[in-house]
């Protein structure tokens, strides 16, 4: 058994999983009202006009479904997709060659843009505003450049660090979309969902349950019904109620909040290793054995909307809330009111 649900990195197995339960139009989205509002007008009236639509940015954590909306954009305007990612793309060649090969008012989406090469980068911007695109032929002396004309085409971004976007870049997007977490009954509906699909039998109160341990994160709801639903299979007649998918949650080691394994490593570590004082990024990942930029971006946004951890100006701290849920001491309580002060 895998000790983290949150994988980063996917089977086939799971990519193919994951790609049956992907919605294709807008209405089919569940979740994300505003960003759906916002994304239906717009294509609409890009319709309406025959125009290709403005560049779309979408921004927030792994798992809320910023690839799926893409795919959907292309479906809501009925043209093509160029599926690609930041760090695939290595030389300023490897982008010219996707973008010569697009056709009018096709979409080119980019996940993990922000870490696109600058060089790269900076092949996007005449692009992306006058949909030109400059190539040097030759070296030396006698290189010259040559300009070709792009169809236009949208640039959907996806990113889930906005900061890291140089302001060249985001400012060459005319609609952004920030993505929030999933509440529990939009989660809910999306179990459902899936189960239907997947032909798996599941009780209200056994979705909901998955639902509230899903970290408002629609991935990791499909991932959890799916491991939750081997473990019925299994141990049970199939069926999932309340108390199979308690079961089963507790057999993953997925407790009442979400939290795993890793995810009370940190907050032992925290707690316990550092007394509650504060702990660089750097020095917890190293402790836990963990990658920064993971520890960053996939362990700490869910931490942090609990108040299970606070960033304060000397690092991370464990809050009071955290002890409680571990059924630990606040160790330095006192030090980590000074710090909230000071933050």
């Amino acid at each position: 058994m895998d000790d983290r649900i949150i994988a980063t990195s996917f089977t086939e197995e799971d990519v193919d999983y994951e790609r049956t339960l992907r919605p294709k139009r807008l209405d089919e989205f569940i979740g994300q009202a505003r960003v759906k509002d916002s994304l239906d007008l717009f294509i609409a009236a890009a319709k309406n006009r025959g125009e290709a639509l403005d560049h779309v940015m979408l921004s927030g954590p792994p798992g809320l479904g910023k690839t799926t909306l893409a795919g959907i954009i292309a479906n809501e305007l009925g043209v093509g997709i160029k599926v690609t990612s930041g760090p695939a793309i290595e030389r300023a060649g490897d982008l010219a060659a996707i973008l010569t090969n697009l056709q009018p008012s096709d979409v080119l989406f980019i996940d993990e843009i922000h870490r696109l090469h600058r060089q790269v980068e900076e092949i996007l911007y005449p692009a992306m505003e006058d949909f030109e695109l400059d190539i040097i032929i030759g070296k030396g002396p006698s290189a010259r450049s040559l300009r070709l004309e792009l169809p236009h085409f949208t640039m959907v971004g996806a990113t889930t660090r906005q900061g890291l976007i140089t302001s060249p870049l985001r400012d060459r997007f005319g609609v952004n979309c920030r993505f929030d977490y999933y509440a529990n009954d939009e989660l809910d509906e999306i179990i459902k969902r899936s189960a239907a699909i997947l032909d798996v039998a599941i009780d209200s109160a056994g979705a909901l349950e998955v639902a509230r341990r899903s970290r408002g994160t629609p991935r990791v709801a499909n991932r959890l019904l799916k491991r939750v639903r081997d473990y019925a299979q299994v141990k049970g007649d199939g069926h999932i109620t309340k108390d199979i998918a308690d079961k089963a949650l507790a057999f993953l080691e997925v407790d009442e909040f979400g939290l795993d394994r890793t995810d009370r490593q940190i907050l032992h570590t925290l707690i316990e290793k550092f007394a509650g004082a504060p702990v660089g990024l750097n020095t917890l990942a190293a402790s836990i054995g963990e990658e920064t930029e993971t520890l960053e971006d996939v362990y700490e946004p869910y931490l942090l909307q609990l108040g299970f951890i606070q960033r304060t100006p000397r690092g991370r701290v464990a809050t009071e809330r955290a002890c409680r849920h571990l059924g630990l001491d606040n160790p330095n309580a006192a030090g980590q009111s000074s710090e909230n002060q000071l933050f």
